[in-house]
């Protein structure tokens, strides 16, 4: 069953067209990923989705129509995005950090989750009364995942997760997207890390100048030599999962 459903979304910023008719599908419980290169459109598509662009075209989440929804509605309703630049509080605590991302829950429900987030993230609770702006790449990255999984997302929104990140850390951070999506969590991933995004997700959309180009199960589009040729290679670091 489709939890989101994007159908002929398109997004202008003035006379140029940052995406062109758009149409995805994601299915609850599974990662969905949009590769593609800088200037792509990606983070324009995500951007529509969760209500902070203006775009034509229908969004439906849980079979409701998001046209009229701003984006706090889609929120509550269970959306959640991480943006690429992550957009923490940075002379707040990571704790503080959380606590602004649980969605106007009651002090119980708050300690509740946030000991969910810290079972996941081990390293934010050992850190917890950090100020965000004092951690790491890595850290900053859980952080702001652990912000929006606060909010209990049915769907997750992800852009360029493993931006400026070790290899060793988006190998963790890999891990955990996957572990989300086998607790139900439905990910909208977008990377540049194709190689990273294809052994995560169970399909893809690959996307070229505003334009859905390609699109399949990851594992097909993975083994396609156009993808290969374009965003693969044949070399570099292997960020395997299993």
């Amino acid at each position: 069953m489709s939890l989101l459903t994007v159908a002929d979304l398109s997004v202008a910023y003035g006379r140029i067209q940052a995406v062109q008719g758009v149409a995805l599908d994601i299915a609850a419980g599974s990662i969905v990923t949009v590769i593609g290169a800088n200037g792509a459109g990606k983070t324009s598509l995500l951007n529509a989705v969760m209500g902070l662009l203006p775009a034509r075209g229908e969004v439906t989440f849980r079979g409701e129509a998001m046209a009229r929804c701003p984006t706090e509605k889609r929120f509550s309703l269970g959306m959640s995005l991480v943006t690429e630049s992550r957009d923490l509080f940075t002379t707040m605590s990571i704790e503080d950090n959380l606590i602004l991302g649980a969605n106007r829950c009651g002090r119980r429900e708050i300690v509740q989750r946030m000991a969910e987030v810290f079972a996941r993230f081990p390293r934010l609770k050992e850190r917890s009364t950090q100020l965000a702006g004092t951690l790491s790449g890595g850290e900053r990255q859980m952080l702001a995942m652990g912000r929006a999984l606060m909010a209990r997302p049915q769907l997750l929104m992800l852009d360029e997760p493993s931006l400026g990140l070790a290899p060793i850390i988006v190998r963790e951070i890999f891990h955990i997207i996957s572990d989300l999506r086998d607790n139900g969590v439905a990910i909208l991933l977008v990377e540049q890390n194709a190689r990273a995004a294809l052994q995560v997700a169970d399909y893809a959309y690959v996307m070229e100048l505003g334009l859905v180009t390609m699109d399949g199960p990851a594992s097909q589009l993975a083994g396609d030599p156009r993808v290969i040729e374009s965003y693969l290679g044949f070399g570099g670091a292997d960020t395997n999962t299993a």
